[in-house]
């Protein structure tokens, strides 16, 4: 047969109930932990991060890297995952994606030095672009109905629980084995995901897969790589490799607009954005990604460099955060049935940099419950309020079936906006790094903080300016 083959385990099974119970059975364990690598990744070597530089002797601008290079490939490659699991089946490239997360894992804790730690972690995110749309995608062809709506939102809550313990648990572990841990506490989680994943069957897609955007792919993935560069290089007061690099980036970016409005099945369809809501959600999701990494990224690294937080303490900074945004998810999603997203989506921003602020104006403070916890609290609620009305917003404002598409440009666009922020953190320095650890550090926090704020209040303008209605009156019953 041409064309590409199917695994044995997606051709159609039998609908007796049994067997279909059985087929379902192993998909919320195998993609919840699967997507937990992801989840606790990205909320654990920011902890890391502080004790990463000091071990490999590296400067803020190399550390910067561990961090985007893991975003800049799971930016690049994150829609071209979706499409590739279409095409050679969801479980099939759920399973490369672990795979590939495991041995990089094993390679990032192995790494002798920075510039092999970077190398796998940019390997990582390619294996991350796989595992993160496959994941999803697993659950929505299992489950149908009202079940899938209970397993997503099984899926989600249990993301949001890791997400909560990933930085305390964590911490503990590098205080206790190193920052290597982090890494190394991986592959048992992949291959357990694995064994679950073996015994998911899954129904046979009937269309016909679309072609692949490699071109696109590869395009945005060179461009962003350059931009992420000269930020970098211009924050430590190289100007022209600066330059250099933004400019090299630039005929790239118009070649990728012009690649995806050519190629017949593009990662970013041009048609999605002539819709008002639809270009406003994603312009507010990357500014306010970008204020909220730019701020999680260098938190911690105030904490254990300036403070003398443990990296365990650090970790369970992030505990009330997290568990805000993790319970109030449900009630801010009800909140939308009601009132609709354009409000929560002007206030949740507004609160957003009201806390940015609030971490502002308290960076000397070495006391907790005075200098940190009011801050993330207020972040915290701000978020929660955006979230759920974000991914209406996303949802409602393009055709059902083109909703995985409109998922994974706004996926993409957070994760574009946390590659800036944590690329231009350089300039909050002034050029002069962490050399001197109470001075530099508090003045850079305090700036990459302020520009957050102001970043979080140019996200509710957009709201304001673009999401209609704005308001939605609540449904009345007449008697």
């Amino acid at each position: 047969m041409l064309g590409p083959q199917r695994a044995p385990c997606e051709t159609t099974v039998p609908a007796r109930p049994h067997e279909a119970a059985a087929a379902t059975r192993w998909i919320l364990p195998a993609t919840i932990l699967g997507s937990s690598l992801g989840f606790i990744d990205g909320s654990v070597v920011n902890v890391a991060l502080p004790v990463m530089e000091r071990d490999l002797g590296a400067r803020f601008a190399t550390i910067q890297w561990v961090v985007n290079g893991y975003l800049l490939t799971l930016a690049g490659f994150i829609l071209l995952g979706g499409a590739l699991s279409d095409r050679y089946g969801r479980r099939r490239i759920f399973a490369i994606g672990l795979l590939g997360f495991g041995v990089t894992s094993i390679a990032c804790g192995l790494a002798p030095s920075a510039a092999w730690l970077i190398a796998a972690r940019l390997v990582q995110g390619a294996a991350a672009a796989l595992l993160v749309p496959a994941s999803l995608a697993i659950i929505g062809a299992g489950y149908r109905g009202e079940a899938r709506g209970r397993a997503i939102g099984t899926w989600a809550a249990a993301g949001a629980l890791t997400t909560a313990l990933g930085p305390p648990l964590g911490g503990a572990l590098i205080d206790a084995l190193g920052w290597r841990a982090v890494f190394f506490i991986n592959p048992p989680i992949v291959a357990l995901s694995l064994l679950f994943a073996s015994r998911i069957r899954l129904p046979q897609r009937a269309r016909r897969p679309a072609p692949l955007d490699t071109a696109g792919a590869a395009i945005a993935v060179c461009a962003l790589g350059l931009l992420s560069y000269g930020s970098i290089a211009a924050g430590e007061g190289r100007s022209m490799a600066g330059v250099l690099a933004t400019g090299a980036a630039l005929p790239l970016l118009w070649g990728f607009v012009v690649q995806e409005r050519r190629f017949p099945a593009p990662m970013v369809p041009p048609a999605l954005f002539r819709n008002r809501n639809f270009t406003g959600a994603n312009l507010l999701t990357v500014l306010l990604y970008a204020a909220l990494t730019a701020a999680l990224f260098l938190l911690p690294f105030l904490l254990i460099r300036t403070h003398g937080y443990s990296a365990a303490a650090a970790g369970a900074a992030f505990l009330p955060f997290s568990i805000i945004m993790g319970l109030g998810s449900r009630w801010t999603g009800g909140l939308v049935e009601r009132i609709g997203p354009g409000v929560p989506l002007v206030a949740g921003p507004l609160l957003t940099a009201a806390g940015f602020g609030s971490l502002a104006m308290t960076a000397h403070l070495a006391d907790y419950a005075t200098g940190i916890l009011p801050g993330l609290v207020v972040i915290g609620v701000g978020m929660t309020l955006t979230v759920a009305p974000l991914t209406t917003t996303v949802f409602d404002s393009v055709p059902g079936e083109q909703s995985g598409v409109a998922s994974g440009v706004n996926n993409a666009a957070a994760r574009v906006g946390g590659l800036a922020a944590t690329a231009s953190l350089g300039f909050a320095f002034g050029g002069s790094g962490l050399e001197s650890l109470t001075d530099a550090l508090i003045t850079a926090y305090r700036n990459v903080m302020a520009a957050a704020a102001v970043l979080a209040m140019l996200s509710a303008l957009i709201a304001l300016a673009s999401i209609r209605p704005l308001w939605k009156r609540p449904a009345t019953t007449r008697p």
